[in-house]
């Protein structure tokens, strides 16, 4: 796990201390599928089940330091999958912090909750999970601080841009890229595009 987190910091993806201290206490081998046990460390995405992956160290690391999560944040984790995304934004968000993971696929849903709850996070309420689609996202619970997805869109729904606070941050595959949503004091939407990724397709309810 050190060699590979060192990898992702001399390749400059791994930046941010806080983001690094969770790499460093949220381990990997604890979301990965026990067959793909021997390539825990390896810098690439794994299959966990129905069509969906935990994804390569590297995107990770690279869409969580574009989001900048920070202490205390309440935060939208769209596609939570193997729940390993959603632990390092627990372990970045403390105590005071709240998570809300969602996952379509009700099986994966309980697979991520159990992976989570090794940490203790979802007893002492610092993750929700919910097993439904986002396409809404989840606005009984909003508005978000962060928002994040791990699967690819189209385009980003207004939902999830309504839902996100004045001066929030939001993280988002869509088609081809990475695409980081922030809202400004007035209101106004900035894009910024990051190019070359990959990942699987945003599942909707029809």
């Amino acid at each position: 796990m050190d060699s590979l987190i060192q990898e992702l910091i001399d390749l400059g993806y791994l930046k941010t201390p806080q983001i690094i201290g969770a790499f460093q206490k949220i381990d990997r081998a604890h979301f990965v599928p026990a067959k793909y046990a021997d390539l825990t460390y390896v810098n690439e995405p794994l299959p966990i089940g129905h069509g969906q992956t935990i994804s390569q160290p590297l995107t990770v690391a690279f869409m969580l330091e574009l989001l900048q999560p920070e202490e205390g944040n309440k935060i939208l984790d769209i596609g939570s999958g193997s729940g390993w995304q959603s632990a390092l934004l627990a372990e970045i968000v403390g105590e005071k912090g709240k998570v809300y993971a969602m996952e379509v696929v009700p099986e994966l849903k309980e697979y991520g909750e159990k992976n989570v709850s090794k940490y203790n996070f979802v007893k002492e309420g610092r993750v929700e999970f919910f097993a439904q689609s986002a396409e809404e996202g989840l606005p009984e619970k909003a508005p978000f601080d962060r928002i994040i997805a791990a699967a690819s869109c189209e385009k980003i729904p207004e939902s999830w841009k309504e839902q996100l606070v004045i001066g929030g941050r939001m993280v988002v595959p869509v088609k081809n890229s990475i695409v980081l949503l922030t809202k400004d004091k007035e209101n106004h939407i900035i894009e910024k595009e990051f190019h070359g990724f990959a990942f699987v397709p945003f599942i909707t309810k029809g």
